[in-house]
Formats: structure tokens, C-alpha cells, sequence
């Protein structure tokens, strides 16, 4: 059928999905809805005439074209002109995204019926809990075939879960299955952050997802457990955008307890706790984190507290040469030296400071004022942004990554999904769009390399540096207003 000589009939399920995206939006608020605050009593009126008119000419009554076009066919008329422009513009990020998560759906099923699995720690994680199942408490004499356990409690107690759910550990591809589910989470979460920042082209997130192989591979081919405490983070980083600061600092805490390396994004969550309550008032929120470490932590404390403490949470822990994939082009005794390790740790603290100091702070502010109570500092509280929120917490973790000892293949996942939004808040205008495609391509293609070389490290060492430099050449955040303001109260939900 043609109406008005210019839309198909087949667009009127155009009109029926933006009516069941708005009942999903209005009535369940996920996973669609969550992403947008979409109504349904707004989307009624516009989908009421076009139906009602493909109603009519169902029935044989057809009714006449109106002598103009409505408000609506135009707005239809000109989507459906532009519709080469929906992977360009960020107003269509949502439904771009929905369409990839739901090929996602497709991709693991394939990747997970025809690829192999690869055993790498899995049975050295079934073996570790088992230890803990068999009464075993003392960290120091829990192990797996690929050594001692070295992840806190949180660890332990999600896969001992696994470990029931899947036989003892047996049933190999209910885990990979339970493992695409933790990825289709993840990337609703990483998506509800692009959605609320509006930063990124739609285009970009064919390569946030479909695109990677290792990322695949780290979720369902290896069943690390480092996808688990990203799709914890992601979700505290949701709780934060929300401004529900209490329950996000639960999960946050509860995400370290899984690996470590979540602490990554310590020092820019810090930094926003400070920003939004002050010193007096962060002291509950990191209060409950360590009260969440020692409580899942306690039945280990108990038997063995400087064991734990010691395995759980070695910082000083030794990599081995063979799987580093940033540090391949260095002599293996530079690569082990404690000096060289001393060095990256000055120079990622530094780093780290001087981002604080210059880039997420507001001029005229000291670090100082950050400790005060908003409403008592010399300049008016401004509220952090979702925009400025994010880039703190995913620069921060950048920098970490940048500066680590060492970088394994499943290490990967603790940066994966940040990178487009970092690419695409740097302060370097003339970069275009290809050439940050590029930088991912090439991210990946190190990432991909195995067993790394010296070209590969070097590679994803230069893109390091360039996002780096990308990110202090951006604005810092916007002054406060000359004018006096009366502080804005803390919803309940902010505490």
C-alpha cells in the first residue's frame, strides 16, 4: 500500500514498535526502557491516527489524503529520508544499540556452538572453591592447577554458585551459557551508559560488540572471572549515574571483592565522592565498602587473617614474561626488575594527580575544598554531570591500564568497553572519526596478537599515549558561576 504517495505500508510497524517501546518504557522500565524514559501516553497520539487510517483502508473505507501533510507524517517522511544518517547520529543511539544486543543474542549461541572451548582457569577455579566446600579456610592452602587462589572472598562465594550450577564445575557449556548471559548484561549496562552520554556515533558500537573476537573469547571460550567483576562495575557505574551513591559503592566494593583490579577506578570514584558530599559525608560510603570486604572476607579472617590479607590482596604479586602483552618489546630482566615496577607505580600516581589537579577539578578550586561540605566552600557546588562523571571513573581506569606491570589477554575486558567514550572525549577536534576507528582497530588488533611481539606492545603503547594525550587536551570541567547560588538539597536517593 502506498499513503500519500511516499511511505510503504510496512512502515506502520514502525509505528506499532514505537507504541511497544512505550509500553515497555511505561510499564516495565527494562531492559528497553531503562535505557530511556520513553511514555506511552506520548507515543499514543502519535501512533493513533496513522493506525486508525491503516485500520480503515483494512475495512475498504480508504480516506482521502488530507490537502497538507500532519506534524507527524512529516516527522515520519523526514526519518525515513535521513534513515542513512541513523548510524551517524547519537538521537539514534538506542535503537542501534537494541539491534546489536539483540544480534548478540545470535553471535554467542554460534560462537559458543562452533567454536571450541579453550580450559585455561576454569577447573583451576572449580578446584579452588571445592577447597573452600571441603572445609578448607586457610588461603595460603587453597589452589588450582594453575597455582595458589589469589582473588578475594566475593570470588569464591559467586563460583561456588557456578560450581553447584554446573555439576562440580562438569558442565562445561551451561557455564559458557551462564557466561553469555553475564555478557548480554554487560552490555545492556556499558549501552545504558552510551545512551544517557550521547557521545559516541551509533556506528561505533559494531565494534563495542559484534566486532571482537577477544572479547567473546574472555566471556564464553575461557570463562575468566574477570567479565564478572566488570559487569558488577558497570552496574555500580549505572547506580552512580542514578545518584543512588550508597547502593553503587556496595556493588563497587562487591565487584573488587571478585579481582582487584576494579580498584582501578578508586581514585576517580574518590574524587566524585568528594565532589558530591565532602569529606565528612564519604566516610559512610567507604565505610561500607571495607564493612562489605570484611564481612565476605571474615569466615577466611577467622582461620587465617594475614594469609588472606596477603593472597587475596597482593599488590606486589610477580607476572610472568610470557603472557605480558604491553611490555614484550622490554629484556625480560627489566620486565621483572622491582625497580622498573616502583617506577610505573610513581609515574601512574602522578599521572593521577595531575589529572585531578588539572583536568577533573574546576578552575579556581583547590583539591582542598573538595573536603569540605559543598554548601561551606568559597565557590557555589555545581553538580557533576553524567558526561564528567563517566570520564572521571573510565580515565581513571585508563590511566591504570596504561601504567600496569603487565597486561594479560583477559586483562582486555577491563577497558574494552570504555575506550569509544574516551576516544570520543578527547580534546583533539581535528581527529576525526576514522582515524579513532583506527586507534581501536589497532587496540584490538594487539589485543589479538599471540604470543605477543614487540610491534604489537609498541602499538598498543602509541595508541595508549594518543588517547592519553586526547584526554589532558580536553576541556577541564566548566567553572563554577560567578554568582552566588543556594546549594540545591541532596535528594534521599543521592545519600
Amino acid at each position: 500500500m502506498v499513503w500519500h504517495g511516499h511511505i510503504l505500508s510496512s512502515d506502520i510497524g514502525l509505528v506499532f514498535g514505537l507504541v511497544l517501546l512505550g509500553w515497555f518504557g511505561a510499564g516495565f522500565d527494562w531492559p528497553l526502557g531503562w535505557f530511556c524514559h520513553t511514555d506511552l501516553a506520548t507515543l499514543l497520539p502519535v501512533a493513533t491516527p496513522v493506525v486508525a487510517s491503516y485500520a480503515a483502508e483494512m475495512a475498504g473505507v480508504r480516506k482521502k489524503s488530507p490537502g497538507s501533510p500532519s506534524a507527524l507524517w512529516g516527522k515520519l517522511h523526514t526519518l525515513w529520508q535521513d534513515k542513512h544518517t541513523v548510524l551517524f547520529k547519537t538521537e539514534y543511539t538506542l535503537l542501534v544499540v537494541s539491534v546489536l544486543w539483540f544480534l548478540e543474542i545470535g553471535i554467542n549461541v554460534w560462537v559458543i556452538q562452533k567454536v571450541a572451548y579453550t580450559e585455561i582457569d576454569w577447573k583451576a577455579y572449580m578446584d579452588e572453591v571445592e577447597g573452600v566446600i571441603n572445609g578448607t579456610y586457610d588461603y595460603t592452602e587453597l589452589k588450582g592447577d594453575t597455582g595458589p587462589l589469589v582473588y578475594p572472598a566475593g570470588f569464591v562465594y559467586i563460583f561456588t554458585v557456578l560450581y553447584y550450577i554446573t555439576s562440580r564445575g562438569v558442565n562445561i557449556r551451561l557455564a559458557q551459557y551462564i557466561f553469555a548471559a553475564f555478557y548480554l548484561i554487560t552490555l545492556l549496562l556499558v549501552f545504558r551508559i552510551y545512551c544517557r552520554t550521547k557521545k559516541v556515533p551509533p556506528y561505533v558500537f559494531f565494534f563495542v560488540c559484534c566486532a571482537s573476537y577477544r572479547i567473546h573469547s574472555i566471556f564464553v571460550l575461557r570463562l575468566f572471572n574477570d567479565p564478572v567483576a566488570m559487569m558488577l562495575l558497570f552496574a555500580a557505574v549505572n547506580l552512580f549515574m542514578d545518584g543512588h551513591w550508597t547502593l553503587g559503592c556496595g556493588l563497587y566494593s562487591l565487584a573488587v571483592s571478585v579481582k582487584m583490579n576494579v580498584l582501578l577506578f578508586a581514585p576517580g570514584l574518590l574524587f566524585l565522592l568528594l565532589s558530591e558530599f565532602g569529606l565528612i559525608r564519604t566516610i559512610p560510603k567507604l565505610s561500607l565498602c571495607a564493612v562489605i570486604q570484611l564481612l565476605l572476607g571474615l569466615p577466611f579472617l577467622l582461620e587465617n587473617p594475614v594469609g588472606y590479607m596477603s593472597q587475596a590482596f597482593d599488590l606486589g604479586r610477580q607476572f610472568i614474561f610470557k603472557w605480558t602483552v604491553n611490555w614484550r618489546f622490554l629484556p625480560e630482566w627489566l620486565f621483572l626488575n622491582r625497580y622498573f615496577h616502583f617506577l610505573l607505580l610513581a609515574v601512574h600516581l602522578l599521572t593521577l594527580l595531575l589529572f585531578a589537579i588539572r583536568r577533573w577539578k574546576r578552575p579556581g578550586e583547590s583539591l582542598f575544598d573538595l573536603l569540605k561540605e559543598p554548601s561551606k566552600r568559597k565557590t557555589p557546588a555545581q553538580k557533576i554531570t553524567v558526561d564528567q562523571m563517566v570520564l572521571i571513573l573510565f580515565s581513571s581506569n585508563f590511566i591504570g591500564m596504561c601504567f600496569s606491570r603487565s597486561l594479560h589477554y583477559q586483562f582486555y575486558v577491563w577497558y574494552f568497553h570504555t575506550l569509544p567514550f574516551l576516544l570520543w572525549s578527547g580534546g583533539v577536534k581535528k581527529m576525526g572519526d576514522l582515524l579513532r576507528v583506527l586507534i581501536l582497530g589497532l587496540i584490538e588488533l594487539s589485543w589479538n596478537t599471540y604470543p605477543s611481539t614487540d610491534g604489537s606492545s609498541a602499538a598498543l603503547h602509541i595508541c595508549h599515549l594518543i588517547i592519553l594525550l586526547c584526554l589532558w587536551l580536553a576541556s577541564p570541567l566548566p567553572s563554577a558561576p560567578e554568582e552566588t547560588q543556594e546549594p540545591t538539597p541532596v535528594k534521599d536517593k543521592r545519600q
